[in-house]
């Protein structure tokens, strides 16, 4: 009934993959924890596979579970979505006007995904050749648009940072040129990437290999270049265009296919919180991911002000560390762990081959394997088998149960906390 109090040990906000696995973490080290999960939706998304969906590699329906089956079994699902934070009262206050109270808090709900800050683009969405794999929904549209295409202009296009997989706009670009090139039709279809950004990636390591396939495609580079509205009907894109000496200008493309990766923010009920930094995003230390103002609460996945890469690497790295210093606040742990900035994108450069970036704060390429058996910076079909079949299964069988293969923080014995 609205107007009542419950109350937990711990409250999550957000059931997806940095909210189950650190739920799951936490009922690792100790089953007797009282945990619940607050979050509306009726399906858990695998979202690292739209990337292969759109390219016909994966079915959708292998991306989706219905969330009561993934919730771990000793946690509480609320089905609902957040109205307001009261971080001073310890309490969290649902959008049916029940109030939820709590002892430690994590924060983890995802970003939104900002359709209508383009005009025009959520009308034509999944019609007109306008797709997005960033849309369990769309990205079957994406396979269909890459093979029904044997001439004409297809435009990709990347908005500002920060998003989530900052790698995906152009994984959807690589696999449909190559998709053109086996059925030798790329030829007759100018490709071209319309990036917000100045560079191709990140961190420079990376680029020489996508360069390669850049080339190889003949993908036209718009560097500067910010998607603004999109004419359907009359399938013209319209871009705005920083200039080398500040200025802009708008130009307007034909397309005969669009891939558009919408701007994306933090959540309104995070934006408008005491949680928030000023940007809009939950303000936590970078290292031990604990709130900078509030001791009790801890923020992981892609709403946090962390430096670090929005991705499902990210956060099976984030979620022990944060199960790991809400049991120190809880005093049933002596040391804080810390999070180092990891962050993986698997780059599909071509159907069967993958640039494995892997990286910490500051750009600093960090490998799991060898250079021997995997170098990251050269496409290998090694990665594609990662990418394609054994990180699924990490993902539901490891990342969401608990099981931290690779992922397992070192405690520190840094006690500063308590200060």
């Amino acid at each position: 009934m609205p107007g009542n109090k419950t109350h937990h040990q711990i409250l999550i906000i957000g059931a997806g993959a940095a909210g189950i696995a650190t739920a799951s973490s936490l009922l690792a080290r100790d089953a007797s924890l009282d945990i619940a999960l607050i979050d509306p939706a009726d399906t858990h998304y695998y979202q690292p596979g739209w990337t292969m969906v759109g390219a016909g590699v994966f079915k959708p329906e292998s991306t989706a579970r219905s969330m009561a089956t993934v919730i771990p079994a000793k946690a509480r699902w609320i089905k609902a979505a957040v109205e307001r934070f009261d971080p001073t009262n310890n309490q969290v206050v649902l959008n049916d006007g029940r109030v939820v109270g709590y002892e430690q808090l994590v924060v983890c709900p995802g970003l939104k995904l900002d359709w209508d800050a383009i005009d025009g683009l959520r009308e034509t969405l999944g019609r007109n050749g306008v797709t997005s794999n960033y849309r369990y929904d769309l990205a079957p549209y994406t396979w269909q648009l890459a093979q029904q295409l044997k001439q004409g202009r297809a435009l990709f296009t990347q908005p500002p940072m920060p998003i989530k997989c900052a790698g995906a706009p152009q994984k959807a670009m690589y696999l449909s040129c190559d998709h053109w090139a086996r059925s030798a039709r790329l030829p007759h279809i100018n490709t071209e990437f319309h990036n917000a950004g100045g560079v191709l990636f990140g961190v420079a390591e990376y680029v020489p290999a996508l360069m390669e396939y850049v080339q190889k495609y003949s993908i036209d580079l718009k560097f500067g270049s910010r998607l603004v509205a999109v004419d359907g009907p009359r399938q013209r894109a319209t871009f705005v265009r920083t200039l080398a000496d500040g200025a802009s200008e708008t130009t307007e493309q034909a397309f005969d296919m669009l891939h558009v990766v919408p701007p994306q923010i933090a959540p309104d009920f995070i934006r408008q919180s005491p949680l928030a930094d000023a940007a809009g995003w939950v303000d936590v230390d970078p290292a031990t991911l604990r709130h900078r103002q509030f001791a009790n609460v801890h923020g992981l996945g892609d709403m946090t002000n962390t430096s670090n890469a929005k991705t499902a690497a990210a956060a099976r790295k984030q979620a022990p560390v944060v199960a790991n210093n809400v049991l120190v606040a809880l005093n049933r742990r002596a040391h804080l762990a810390h999070y180092d900035g990891y962050g993986s994108c698997p780059l599909t450069v071509e159907r069967g081959k993958i640039v494995l970036a892997e990286f910490t704060y500051g750009g600093k390429v960090a490998p799991s394997f060898p250079t021997w058996l995997l170098d990251g910076r050269r496409p290998t079909r090694l990665a594609w088998w990662l990418k394609a079949a054994a990180l699924p299964q990490i993902y539901w069988h490891a990342m969401l149960k608990g099981r931290e293969w690779m992922a397992r923080p070192a405690p520190t014995v840094d006690t500063t906390h308590n200060a």
